[in-house]
């Protein structure tokens, strides 16, 4: 299915996952809400002092910041300019010769200070962006979600890899665009740097703002799409830039290289770090390479207990909250099974570690090595299968194939992160406990009453409940019904074969059904029909 738009006008609070019998919990498995300001950022005074209007581009031949593919990395001044705001440049697509085959993802130099008690993260970002699209880029977008939050994101400063100011820069909510010195042909690499301050929000639950990851609570710190970054960039559909919408998430992920330090000002020796990736402590500095990575999240508590075991030399990491020490190994059990099962399917998981954090909020959500689960889901544990603490946790933990090694647009296709995430809870429940499989169909699924086209975006104008039911459930029975049609041995030989050819990539339906055996299509057709609004 090729998409009719890459933009909406509704905005973003997402939420999911939660037992039909809470009331006014709404399970779908991996959710994350979002307060839906129509803010600018905040910047200094300085800064606001140089909101002139554009100069001139640099001239052709000038110093511009821009680095060749094979150059080294840039060096990042100590004290960038300010930058000033201009109208972004239109979008130029010029052919180009095809790209080395070992082209370099975005790299991201992230050098953090969080001050625990105050709610405050100063931040330095250094990014590295090497164009790999195969066109000419005139202008770059950044996704900058934390301006969403009212009062939150403080730009201090920014500037090339040279030094000169970002002159041209044009902001909505949730994103920026830059314009370029001068267009970026293909294999060129342009580098930028990014000082700012987050003001970390605290959410109020209500009817109108539902709970979301970002921000603290009075348990936890959340860092979760706490920096900018490059949005992903397709030759013909331009950026996949898209705008928050009231439930599901907008953002899509370009595979990239994040090389993280972070130190907590706090002197208060209880507070534990949760991360994506290793910790090598430096003195008072934690410092990670996430490599190869959708994303890089991580989560402070100064209440954290911690399990771990090590599965294949893959290390799984448990965080939760004192008195939740036998759901908190649940967890860590069923991640470690899931982790095993998944990797047996298709392919080993990526990274050295993945760490499952309680949450503070009313969802699971997923990120490149860490997923969160909601501390409700703890509460109810009571030791059995057939429960949302195991369920979601096989959702999150399938989430690092479906959406960590193979992407996909969240805001227009979700069903191709979400249908199969669900859906392998089941398949989960079959491997380690298949008593639990009627009670997985009828409270997971069938209680949620499925219906509605499974290719339903996160605009769905029927609302929250019409998306869940079509995207998750409606797009796991699709997926049962599917395997019922190929039988095991094609159904599983297609996941993997998808998974293998679309690994680092960002996919499509279209991507999918191509890897559906051609000897089955008329079989394969009906199923089509009946669950896709575009078959």
């Amino acid at each position: 299915m090729q998409p009719q738009s890459r933009h909406h006008p509704f905005f973003r609070a997402k939420f999911a996952s939660f037992a039909p019998f809470l009331l006014l919990f709404l399970l779908t498995g991996c959710s994350a809400g979002t307060i839906i300001p129509t803010v600018s950022p905040v910047l200094t005074d300085a800064a606001l002092l140089v909101l002139t209007p554009p100069v001139s581009q640099t001239p052709a031949g000038a110093q511009s910041g821009l680095l060749t593919a094979n150059a080294p990395t840039a060096t990042f001044p100590e004290a960038p300019q300010t930058p000033s705001a201009s109208e972004p440049s239109p979008t130029v697509e010029t052919p180009a010769a095809p790209l080395p085959p070992a082209a370099a993802p975005p790299q991201y130099t992230l050098t953090a200070v969080l001050d625990y008690t105050s709610h405050h993260l100063a931040v330095q970002e250094q990014i590295t962006y090497t164009n790999n699209t195969g066109v000419t880029l005139p202008d770059l977008v950044l996704m900058v979600d934390s301006t969403y939050y009212p009062n939150t994101f403080q730009l201090n400063n920014m500037s090339w890899g040279d030094g000169q100011v970002v002159e041209q820069v044009t902001w909505e909510t949730g994103q920026v665009r830059l314009s370029l010195p001068r267009p970026l042909a293909p294999g060129e690499a342009v580098s930028l740097s990014i000082s700012y301050e987050l003001f970390l929000p605290s959410p109020t639950p209500s009817p109108e703002i539902r709970p979301v990851p970002f921000g603290y609570t009075a348990r936890q710190t959340n860092l979760v799409d706490w920096y900018p970054f490059v949005a992903p960039y397709l030759p013909g559909e331009g950026w996949l830039a898209h705008q928050a919408g009231y439930f599901g998430e907008h953002l899509v992920y370009e595979k990239s290289d994040f090389q993280v330090k972070i130190q907590i000002s706090d002197d208060r020796p209880e507070l534990v770090v949760a991360a994506a990736a290793p910790a090598e402590r430096d003195g008072t500095w934690y410092r990670y390479q996430h490599s190869n990575a959708r994303n890089f999240a991580w989560s402070v508590s100064d209440q954290y207990q911690v399990s771990s075991v090590d599965i294949g030399g893959v290390t799984i990491l448990s965080y939760y909250f004192p008195y939740h020490a036998q759901p908190g190994e649940a967890a860590l059990q069923t991640t470690a099974d899931a982790v095993k099962l998944y990797s047996s399917l298709y392919g080993a998981y990526p990274h050295p570690l993945l760490s499952v954090v309680e949450a503070d909020f009313l969802d699971g959500m997923e990120y490149d090595g860490l997923y969160f689960l909601s501390n409700g889901f703890y509460n109810l544990h009571q030791g059995n299968p057939g429960e949302y603490l195991v369920a979601i946790a096989a959702h999150e933990t399938a989430h690092q194939w479906f959406y960590g090694l193979v992407g996909n647009d969240q805001a227009l296709e979700p069903w191709l992160d979400e249908a199969f995430c669900t859906y392998h809870e089941k398949i989960y429940y079959e491997h380690y406990a298949p008593e639990a499989l009627d009670w997985w169909l009828n409270y997971r699924i069938q209680y949620f009453q499925p219906e509605g086209w499974v290719d339903s975006s996160i605009y769905n104008p029927r609302g929250y409940s019409a998306y869940r039911a079509a995207v998750y459930f409606s797009g796991a029975l699709f997926l049962d019904e599917l395997r019922g049609v190929l039988g095991d041995e094609l159904f599983f030989g297609s996941l993997a074969g998808y998974v293998s050819d679309l690994t680092d990539h960002i996919a499509t339906t279209d991507d999918f059904i191509a890897h559906l055996p051609v000897e089955k299509q008329a079989d394969i057709a009906p199923l089509l029909e009946k669950y896709f609004s575009d078959p």
